[in-house]
């Protein structure tokens, strides 16, 4: 398999043709090593678009989902990113590639290992990693930026507390097969406007099936 043509085939054919369009994270995806991050004996599928699984049932988000993810967010450089499951490692690396810093969230320690190793062979220094359970709590501060890698029932209301003012926050919630893509974005220090993207059908995050407050 010719890897780097695959890669633009992969960009072209299924990034851009769910309409991404934002220059900057196609040109990323272009040059971002996708099957370096994937499981081993999954390499050969490394540009499908599949959501590959990784252990413990969870799975990478499909191509076309990180796409549109990152174009949500629509990072310029400057972003604190809060990412909100690890897993692979391969969108911690896009964030990092198109924000200033990324603190990065994962409930299994192999995952937070795994993607520490893969982002350190890949050059990306500006990320930092911890094992935490984000359902239950979140790092201090507020963030720019904040990436939910895994779908939630009901929307929390600590990741939109945790959004710096004009942060914006990348969500899937509701309950298969139709779930929503939102982005809700900070325009004040209390004003937030939220905006729906596209239906999708994503895997939970540990403990997302339920609000944090009813979680035992």
């Amino acid at each position: 398999m010719n890897i780097d043509y695959a890669r633009l085939q992969m960009v072209n054919q299924q990034v851009r043709g769910w309409n991404v369009y934002d220059e900057d994270v196609l040109a990323m995806l272009k040059e971002l090593p996708r099957e370096h991050f994937v499981p081993e004996g999954f390499e050969s599928l490394a540009f499908a678009d599949i959501a590959i699984p990784l252990g413990h049932g969870e799975h990478m988000m499909s191509p076309t989902i990180e796409g549109r993810l990152l174009q949500a967010l629509s990072l310029r450089g400057n972003e604190n990113v809060l990412e909100i499951g690890t897993g692979s490692g391969f969108m911690t690396a896009c964030l990092a590639r198109l924000g200033a810093s990324v603190t990065s969230l994962d409930i299994y320690d192999d995952f937070v290992e795994s993607a520490s190793s893969k982002l350190e062979s890949a050059g990306i220094d500006n990320v930092t990693l911890q094992q935490m359970d984000a359902t239950r709590s979140l790092p201090d501060g507020t963030f720019d930026a904040i990436a939910v890698t895994g779908s939630i029932q009901t929307l929390d209301p600590r990741f939109v507390d945790a959004l710096a003012p004009h942060g914006k926050l990348f969500v899937v919630v509701g309950d298969g097969p139709a779930m929503e893509a939102i982005l809700i974005e900070r325009s004040g220090d209390n004003d937030v406007e939220t905006i729906g993207l596209f239906e999708t059908d994503l895997a939970p995050l540990v403990h997302g099936a339920l609000p944090p407050q009813f979680a035992f």
